[in-house]
This record gives C-alpha cells, structure tokens and sequence, in this order.
C-alpha cells in the first residue's frame, strides 16, 4: 500500500501498548522522532510483584491520546499482553478511521530493529542484530527494510 509520494514528508503516529507502558510517537520519514510520550505503570505493578495484565490493560484506555496532522498510523499488533494490545489496536483504528489515514500493524519485535535506524541514522541494512524484549530473544539477519530472517 502506497501512502505517500516520493516527494513528501512521511509522519507516523506510532502507539505501543503491548505490556506496561503506554507509547506514542510521531516520527518523521521512518528516522527522526519529533515527539514520544510514554506513561509508565511500573510503580503501579511493583505492588503486585510484577505486570498485571488486567491493571495494565485499564491504565493504557486512560492514557491513549489522538494527534492530528499525521499521514498514517503505526501500532503494535503482538506479541505481547491480549488486553493490553488491544487498547492499541482498537484506538489506533478509531484513529485511522477517523483521520481517514492508513493504518500501519507492526510486530513488536520489527519494531525493536528497526529502533536501530532511529537511533543509528546511517545504519543501512543488511546487518545482524540481536533483540532481547521480556521473554523473546531472537538473533536476526536484517536482508532489507522489513526483510528479516531469525538465525537463533
């Protein structure tokens, strides 16, 4: 799906709700961060000895926000928490549709490789990256943007 042409800028509303804290971001042409909020709920679940899928899922409907002026929607669609994902998922369409804007589904695991080209701005694939996020550990050859195949 074709969102944008050669010529203009490209602005992601990006939300991540896939365990404990709840994210947005717009980034700019997929490598510049213009904004990134995050609401963490650890003090909240330090009192439960750990995530509390249920708790987690009600603090990310009070934190979700809209953002206008942006040219699609990104959102993590797993792995992670059921109910915690679907307050992004849900939010993020009521978004897309109401901005009438694409929407974007995002593994959460391409999302912490491609964290990599944010934070690394010449990085250019192929490369291989290794990716630790709660209980997934993966080593990745990084073929292309978007074309990864796990090694170990």
């Amino acid at each position: 799906m074709k969102i944008h042409s050669v010529e203009e800028d490209v602005y992601i509303l990006a939300i991540e709700s896939s365990c404990d804290e709840t994210a947005a971001s717009v980034v700019k042409n997929g490598r510049e961060v213009l904004s990134n909020v995050i609401s963490s709920q650890i003090a909240l679940h330090t009192l439960y000895g750990g995530v509390v899928p249920e708790i987690a899922s009600r603090k990310h409907i009070e934190k979700v926000n809209q953002v206008d002026e942006i040219t699609a929607i990104a959102v993590t669609y797993g792995p992670g928490l059921v109910g915690a994902l679907l307050v992004g998922v849900a939010a993020a369409k009521a978004i897309a549709y109401a901005a009438k804007k694409p929407l974007v589904p995002v593994h959460h695991i391409e999302g912490h490789v491609s964290a990599n080209f944010i934070e690394h701005p010449d990085l250019e694939p192929p490369f291989v990256c290794e990716i630790v996020s709660g209980g997934h550990t993966h080593l990745v050859i990084v073929k292309d943007y978007g074309e990864f195949e796990i090694i170990g």
